[in-house]
């Protein structure tokens, strides 16, 4: 009998007969990316069918945030090192994977405000506020509020993670000190900063990141990671955005499981600037 394509199976066998079909001796797709694990860490406590989609998506999220996290701690090293190819590699790559972030609100927001009510007593006080992963990465990209390490502080282990990132040089940071070693003014008191303290914009910083766009052609690579580092701000908020249409989509304004204020919480987040110096300066040139 033919398949659909009108070869019979021996051609079928035909095609697959290189390819490896025993794994008692040799490692196999699963065993390598141990999927016995990753697919047995779905844990649905109740019976409610959308359970298992809000899981997902909150593992999926986690996953594509630790890849984040990598190529933020390794951007901010070679901006450091004043090597900016393989931070913009990298910056650009957080970006996309923004997008993916984005992407999966649009497949939790097809649960409605009923599918999410029939399991939500289950989650007791757990909310994506507490996720570890999302706080180090808001503070490698220079956030910085001591209330937000308190939910972590029952770990002493990730706190002293989460303090080392706290009380380092943020991106952002790095690249001022890499725009003043190239010759260009920035306040010392900018530049001295006390890392663990929130960066507020500043307008010697508008003026030295004007110098550059002003004369991009001179100062062709840091004009590019400005530029980077927009687009990096601006998927973010992106993704910040559709986090809250999602929530008040499901939810409404009721408050979060984890005790926040929901989506007047979230709101509050959009005003937030990583680096506020980078918009302000548009308005200049």
């Amino acid at each position: 009998m033919a398949d659909a394509a009108g070869k019979g199976p021996e051609h079928a066998r035909e095609e697959g007969a290189g390819l490896a079909t025993d794994f008692s001796r040799r490692m196999s797709y699963g065993a390598y990316l141990d999927l016995d694990t990753l697919l047995s860490a779905q844990k649905p406590l109740s019976d409610h069918h959308d359970e298992l989609l809000f899981i997902v998506i909150h593992h999926v999220q986690e996953l594509w945030m630790k890849l984040i996290i990598r190529e933020l701690e390794v951007a901010t090293a070679c901006v450091r090192e004043g090597d900016l190819r393989p931070a913009f590699k990298g910056l650009a790559r957080v970006s996309r994977i923004q997008r993916q972030l984005v992407e999966a609100w649009d497949v939790l927001s097809t649960m409605t405000p009923a599918d999410y009510l029939a399991f939500r007593d289950v989650l007791g006080q757990s909310s994506g506020f507490q996720s570890w992963q999302y706080r180090l990465m808001e503070i490698l990209l220079g956030a910085r509020d001591e209330f937000m390490l308190k939910p972590h502080a029952h770990d002493e282990a990730l706190t002293a993670r989460l303090r080392a990132a706290f009380d380092a040089p943020s991106l952002y940071q790095e690249a001022l000190r890499l725009v003043a070693r190239r010759g260009i003014p920035v306040p010392d008191s900018v530049l001295n900063a006390n890392p663990s303290e929130r960066h507020v914009e500043n307008e010697g910083v508008v003026e030295a990141w004007a110098v550059i766009y002003r004369n991009s052609n001179e100062y062709f690579d840091l004009y590019e990671l400005a530029e980077e580092l927009v687009d990096l701000e601006d998927a973010f908020q992106q993704w910040r955005f559709r986090h809250v249409t999602t929530v008040e989509r499901v939810i409404g304004m009721r408050t979060g499981t984890g005790g926040s204020a929901g989506v007047a919480y979230l709101r509050r987040a959009l005003e937030r600037r990583f680096f506020p110096e980078l918009w302000t300066v548009r308005g200049r040139l």
